[in-house]
């Protein structure tokens, strides 16, 4: 039982979560641009383009290879701190991956966990202050939660899916301490923030692409 993610499995969900990102150009450049540059739709969206144009060539390889390789595709194509931080979260991924032939339930809770600490690591940045993080620390708890009170899959899922999107919509009443956003008088708060949202798009579309195997 359980489910059982094959490097074309992950492939097909960067395509999936390319064209979510895609089609939300507008929403996520008038989140960025109240609090931003207004070009971290531009940026994402220019790495998620790579990656579908990779695509064929990632199902090809073992899952470890498959996440070095969308590492160093992120950060060499997407622009300013955000590759740095999503090129850095895939290679940490990669090294939970040696020598493991698909992605089962705790595996993808110990990827995600090792994005996590990466990009905080990387970023040195903690939750709370009004970014990525702020999607992808409350998924992780949920998961490893879940898992230690042995939730079953299917009910896991769809936890971390909402919690990645409850995190996104937190950050509306969070004060930044890191980005252009700590520089008004607000400090952004009573908008989102546009990198948590992306991510969790990301999140989002990787449960259902799991919930989907189920």
């Amino acid at each position: 039982m359980g489910f059982h993610l094959t490097s074309k499995d992950y492939a097909d969900y960067i395509r999936k979560a390319y064209r979510l990102i895609h089609e939300k150009g507008d929403y996520i450049t008038e989140l960025d641009s109240a609090t931003g540059d207004g070009d971290h739709w531009i940026n994402i969206n220019m790495g998620f383009e790579k990656l579908v144009e990779a695509a064929n060539e990632l199902e090809e390889m073992t899952v470890f290879e498959e996440f070095k390789k969308i590492g160093t595709i992120m950060m060499s194509v997407i622009g300013g701190s955000s590759g740095v931080l999503y090129g850095s979260a895939y290679l940490a991924a990669a090294k939970t991956l040696k020598e493991k032939e698909t992605i089962q339930n705790e595996n993808l809770c110990e990827v995600l966990d090792a994005m996590l600490q990466a990009i905080m690591s990387r970023g040195n940045a903690q939750p709370g202050w009004k970014t990525m993080i702020d999607s992808l620390a409350p998924a992780v708890q949920c998961y490893k939660d879940c898992i230690l009170n042995q939730v079953d899959e299917k009910t896991c899922l769809s936890r971390v899916k909402q919690a990645a999107i409850d995190g996104a919509e937190s950050t509306k009443d969070m004060e930044a301490v890191r980005g252009r956003a700590t520089y008004q008088a607000n400090k952004g708060v009573g908008h989102l923030d546009p990198g948590a949202v992306t991510m969790s798009y990301q999140i989002a579309t990787l449960m259902d692409c799991v919930l989907e195997k189920l």
